[in-house]
């Protein structure tokens, strides 16, 4: 079903291209940006890869490689990101860590795997910088197979009406600056993308993080 819709939905290439850009022009300091913020988030990854059993596993938007230190044993894992910047920081952790690792330069909006290539697929803040979030994750559901699983960890828009309406008002100015959207409604995107949803969980007290779990609706 998946593959059907992704024939008619034409990816951005201009937005793509400068989310790559931004993450590219980043990449070399973007965990110093980030420290803050992954003093909590480690627990929160940690809590994530703990639902993740052995098998092929994508890793979606890897980033720096933040989450490595808690892949799960027996885990066979596939990273891909967007930003070639960002790959060659996850590669260096890589080494240094003696993680066997497959690293891939590659677009969630057109993920180059078969149908139901993998067992599961994870992704952790990265569906706020998707330029098409809902075919992303609908290339998910494409490429994990029939009663596997998809977890994302996110970032979402607060639903109080004053504090949702600054995160609008801001959130061109978040892009510019570092690519990221603050104002998706990532779980309500799940759901467009025809996701199964499992369990959607508040990681901080006001909702503002989410892990969600869901299956392919094949």
């Amino acid at each position: 079903m998946a593959a059907e819709v992704n024939e008619f939905i034409m990816i951005d290439i201009q937005a793509t291209a400068q989310t790559k850009a931004r993450y590219n022009r980043i990449a070399g300091i973007f965990d110093f940006l980030e420290w803050l913020m992954e003093r909590r988030a480690k627990a929160w990854r940690r809590q994530l890869w703990e639902s993740i059993g052995p098998g092929e596993i994508l890793e979606v938007g890897i980033g720096t490689g933040k989450n490595l230190p808690f892949y799960p044993e027996g885990g066979k894992i596939c990273g891909i990101d967007l930003s070639n910047g960002m790959l060659t920081q996850a590669r260096r952790r890589a080494d240094r860590d003696g993680i066997d690792l497959d690293l891939r330069e590659m677009d969630v909006q057109e993920l180059d795997f078969p149908d139901g290539s993998f067992d599961a697929a994870v992704a952790t803040f990265v569906f706020c910088s998707v330029p098409d979030p809902i075919l992303g994750m609908q290339e998910l559901a494409r490429v994990v197979k029939p009663g596997g699983k998809i977890v994302l960890l996110e970032h979402v828009r607060l639903d109080h009406p004053l504090a949702g309406w600054l995160m609008d008002c801001i959130n061109p100015l978040v892009v510019r600056m570092v690519g990221a959207n603050i104002n998706r409604r990532t779980v309500d995107n799940a759901k467009r993308a025809g996701l199964v949803l499992e369990s959607v969980v508040d990681m901080a007290a006001n909702g503002l993080v989410k892990l969600i779990t869901a299956r392919p609706y094949k």
